[in-house]
């Protein structure tokens, strides 16, 4: 619970596991010999004590010089005295001074064994214990504050391979799948971890490399038959003296063919969007909706329908190509999809989220609930199924666009009838990473 509140970061997780089992541990240490010397104090206070004190002691008599006052050992000759031990006595008019004792002599004299008194003796014990405990307690404070600080910067050092395991998976999610990890570190547990993410790099990158390679062919692939049968169509109706009959097949089967280009240019599209992981350029979403805003506009027209734009600055860094995809199904899908005589409002700005442009548009009423169904592919609405002005994939788009520069789109009902959708990107200004590798989808198989 307390591991839990101190939130996500492992580094003060560890520190604080390192001290509190150093705080437990030198308690339960301390606390052990707390207890052995109040025991050892207390046997000791128990036993009987024996009081000695000095005493002065009388002087003693005087005493004689000692014997190194006699003259060294001499031979007997004629006129001299010789000691039977054979010292020459002093002279007795010596003045040599006799050594007399100190006066001042001292002793120690002992009385009867005493018990000290239970409350003298508690009332030490008591003194004894609470300066241990003050003393103890701060030595253990103070050694586990060192022992905190040093846990903390041994987890530092530890999780140094982790934290750039991390750094570099963020970095992947933001651009590229390019980089590696590779860790210069002894084999082991972490180690182990980073070459594992490398090698799971390795495969996801050729896994998407090949699906890139698939869109690029399918691209061709699909669009050189219809190239081919537009160009036949062409070549028919152009053809001097055609009948009638064949002109008006000849439009519906180049409208037929227009109609399945787009839906290939809209797959292809979708599928670079979730897939590109290339960096961003800077782009100004502003200058991009003033363009579309501009191609659209003999469309909308040809409706009588009116576009206002309110341009406001929104530098964003993203890939050129898609982010004008984007901005133009988001248009074409409000002229598409609007009724006569209506409008549009294209607005583009920075807010808090980032820069975003937001397309209104009047139409038919759209519940709420069928908000999500419209950004996914191939889905329409019930009075969109079996148009042909669409294929069901423009918010479709849109969103995989916005997601793939790590922003989103949303979209909300108008309450007369008709839509609002606001595709949001990070700001160029530092925070905005460029298309992500996140985006993209597990190729098939």
């Amino acid at each position: 619970m307390i591991l839990r509140a101190l939130g996500g970061s492992l580094r003060v997780r560890l520190t604080v596991v390192f001290g509190l089992m150093f705080f437990v541990a030198g308690a339960a240490i301390f606390g052990g010999a707390l207890i052995l010397v109040g025991n050892s104090m207390e046997y000791t206070l128990n036993l009987p004590f024996t009081a000695v004190q000095p005493v002065p002691v009388p002087p003693s008599p005087d005493e004689p010089l000692p014997t190194d006052r006699t003259s060294p050992t001499a031979q007997p000759s004629p006129g001299r005295t010789v000691l039977p031990d054979g010292k020459r006595p002093a002279p007795p008019e010596s003045s040599e001074p006799t050594i007399r004792p100190s006066e001042e002599r001292w002793g120690y004299a002992t009385s009867e064994p005493v018990l000290i008194d239970p409350a003298s003796r508690a009332t030490v014990l008591d003194s004894m214990q609470k300066n241990l405990m003050a003393k103890g307690g701060l030595a253990v404070l103070g050694v586990g504050i060192v022992a905190t600080t040093s846990g903390w910067l041994v987890a530092g050092r530890l999780l140094r391979p982790l934290n750039r395991i991390t750094s570099t998976a963020e970095r992947i999610a933001g651009r590229t799948l390019h980089r590696r990890i590779d860790l210069d570190e002894p084999p082991g547990e972490v180690k182990r971890l980073a070459d594992s993410f490398d090698s799971m790099l390795d495969r996801l990158d050729e896994a998407f490399a090949g699906q890139d390679r698939f869109i690029a062919n399918a691209a061709h692939e699909l669009k050189t038959p219809l190239a081919v049968g537009r160009t036949l169509v062409e070549v028919a109706v152009a053809r001097p003296g055609a009948p009638a009959e064949v002109q008006r097949l000849g439009e519906n089967l180049l409208a037929v063919n227009e109609r399945h280009e787009r839906l290939i240019d809209s797959l292809l599209t979708l599928a670079r969007a979730e897939s590109t992981v290339t960096g961003g350029l800077p782009v100004d979403l502003a200058a991009i909706a003033g363009a579309v805003v501009g191609q659209a506009g003999p469309a909308a027209t040809a409706r009588g329908i009116t576009i206002t734009v309110e341009a406001g600055a929104a530098p964003a860094v993203g890939d050129p190509v898609l982010l004008e995809q984007l901005v133009r199904n988001l248009v074409d899908n409000a002229v598409k999809y609007n009724r006569p005589e209506g409008w549009i409002r294209v607005t583009t700005g920075t807010g808090r989220a980032g820069v975003r442009i937001t397309v209104a548009n009047t139409g038919a009423v759209i519940g709420t609930h069928e908000i999500p169904v419209l950004f996914e592919p191939f889905r329409r609405l019930t009075d969109r199924v079996g148009s042909a002005r669409g294929s069901g994939l423009g918010l479709s788009i849109v969103r995989a666009v916005a997601r793939t520069h790590n922003g989103d789109a949303t979209a909300v009902p108008l309450p007369d009838g008709g839509l609002e959708v606001t595709a949001t990107l990070p700001p160029a200004d530092g925070t905005a990473t460029g298309p992500r590798a996140s985006g993209r989808r597990r190729p098939a198989g």
